[in-house]
């Protein structure tokens, strides 16, 4: 498949205080667009070109750096965008997904709290999840363009701690940018459609 940047799903401005219009321009035009142009530049004349992404995403870790960089960020990116939506967050999640939450994560506090400490505790660049894996929801944590995908988990929610996501917004202030994230952007209803499929 060629990599293709998709549209944000929503205006660049539509997520206010929380991701600046400015921040969205560069994240998705500038940051996205170059995994795509390099993605598709480091798949010619290898093995993955026409796989899916997903399996060029698992088949190319540890194998092509340059492929699987370029393919996770670019998996990775695309539901970063559907993960968020205007006036997202808050705490009414759908009732299958808060009743596993309860069950395998102790609770939405505990997820919160936990998902955020993921976040700020991932050094340098990189993503905090929240993932299935052998049927039970985990909190794991993720260095550069790696995901749950090459670790045998399916992801249902991700947030992108690399400084380019944040730092417009909220310079050095990651667990700023992550509590926003969690109370305010989180799109549930696109993270139960994940919840569902895996």
């Amino acid at each position: 498949m060629t990599f293709t940047l998709p549209p944000l799903p929503y205006a660049y401005d539509a997520l206010g205080q929380f991701m600046s219009k400015e921040t969205l321009e560069f994240h998705h035009d500038k940051h996205h667009q170059a995994y795509v142009t390099n993605g598709n530049n480091a798949l010619k004349g290898t093995e993955w070109e026409g796989k899916s992404l997903e399996e060029i995403v698992k088949g190319s870790f540890g194998k092509n750096p340059a492929v699987f960089n370029n393919a996770g960020q670019h998996y990775n990116h695309i539901h970063f965008w559907s993960w968020m939506k205007p006036n997202g967050g808050g705490t009414k999640l759908p009732g299958k997904l808060a009743k596993k939450i309860d069950e395998d994560l102790g609770g939405f506090e505990k997820f919160k709290t936990d998902f955020q400490a993921a976040g700020v505790g991932q050094f340098g660049s990189g993503w905090c999840w929240l993932q299935v894996k052998n049927g039970k929801l985990e909190i794991s944590k993720t260095p550069n363009g790696e995901n749950p995908l090459v670790h045998g988990a399916t992801p249902i929610l991700g947030c992108d701690v690399w400084e380019h996501s944040y730092y417009i917004d909220y310079r050095n202030r990651r667990p700023d940018y992550l509590k926003a994230f969690v109370e305010n952007l989180v799109n549930w209803e696109y993270v139960e459609s994940l919840f569902e499929k895996a």
